[in-house]
């Protein structure tokens, strides 16, 4: 039974029985992601006031520039995950390759590698509105006692042993998830420890919201076009409410909790899709099917999908399970 004064530590320990690995291990590689997102937390909140907005003067391996926050919260997490001696190997949103990482005595016995984008929606950093960190958790898949490889990052996401994100905005929440339902965390500053606040979480299965960019309507295709024009339509309990932040994890968060779907589908300026299959679709889509949602490149579910690179850039559509059925069927329709 949830107690809404037991902290996130109280939580992981609590619960560790569930996890089919308990070892202790994963729980110390989530306390870790707990205290990286605290240190983000405190340098995000600050942000106006010292010289950490605006962009750093560099790219990262997606050709996207890099913000100062960006690069501060990559060096945060890396740290934190290297200094708990938990994890085999990091991959970033803002390394070009992954980051092995050898075990105290040099013997490559860690077993979990770790996949993160730091920073999600650091664009919106200068203009104060929320950002957040979005991670994945898996098992290597090469022999305990080797060095890490490709190999151990390019898993199906449904391979996924934990994942979940954080937000940082009026409140800072972390979200998780072990393959046992979803749970939210909302920190307390004062005393800075998380405490539940969201036990169970689910998507509704029907929803009245919907999050896309329709900037870039006349380069989506077919489908989503007309999808969108279903989700506008005054009919039954249509039209629906667009609401897009442009930061992934809040958007998925606020339709979590009101239902809501969620779309960044390919277009003719990135005909493979923006979002990042390992980083950003895996770890949202398994914590969408933990939440009783759904989470689809239009044809296929997320976590079936066999990454081939460690950027890989999928169409993503993912939420309340009915809104994303409907969304699935136009784009099968309307396909070319």
């Amino acid at each position: 039974m949830s107690n809404k004064n037991q902290t996130l530590g109280e939580f992981i320990i609590e619960n560790q029985h569930s996890f089919k690995y308990s070892s202790g291990e994963l729980s110390n590689l989530l306390n870790s992601i707990r205290l990286a997102a605290k240190v983000v937390n405190h340098e995000v909140n600050k942000a106006g006031l010292v010289d950490i907005i605006g962009a750093a003067g560099d790219t990262n391996i997606q050709g996207e520039d890099q913000q100062k926050l960006d690069v501060y919260a990559n060096d945060v997490f890396i740290q934190a995950l290297i200094n708990r001696n938990i994890v085999c190997g990091i991959a970033s949103e803002e390394e070009d390759d992954f980051v092995a990482i050898n075990s105290i005595n040099n013997d490559h016995q860690n077993k979990y590698i770790v996949l993160i984008d730091p920073l999600d929606g650091s664009s919106n950093i200068d203009v104060n509105v929320s950002v957040g960190t979005i991670f994945s958790i898996y098992r290597r898949v090469t022999p305990i006692g080797t060095p890490v490889t490709i190999e151990d990052f390019l898993q199906e996401g449904k391979h996924q042993v934990a994942a979940g994100y954080v937000i940082y905005g009026t409140s800072t929440m972390l979200v998780y998830s072990t393959g046992h339902g979803v749970n939210g965390f909302t920190l307390n500053p004062a005393i800075g420890s998380f405490y539940l606040s969201h036990s169970d979480m689910e998507f509704p299965v029907d929803g009245n919201i919907y999050s896309v960019n329709e900037g870039n309507y006349l380069e989506f295709p077919d489908g989503i076009k007309k999808y969108i024009k279903y989700c506008q339509q005054i009919e039954d309990d249509r039209p629906y409410t667009s609401r897009y932040i442009g930061s992934l994890a809040s958007d998925f968060h606020r339709n979590m909790i009101k239902g809501g779907i969620y779309m960044y589908p390919k277009s003719t300026k990135n005909p493979k899709g923006k979002l990042r299959l390992l980083y950003e679709c895996n770890p949202m889509a398994f914590l969408a099917e933990q939440a009783n949602g759904k989470a689809s490149d239009g044809f296929t579910r997320i976590l079936d999908i066999k990454p081939t690179e460690l950027h890989q850039r999928v169409p993503f559509i993912c939420g309340s399970t009915n809104m994303v059925n409907k969304a699935e069927e136009f784009m099968k329709e309307y396909s070319s």
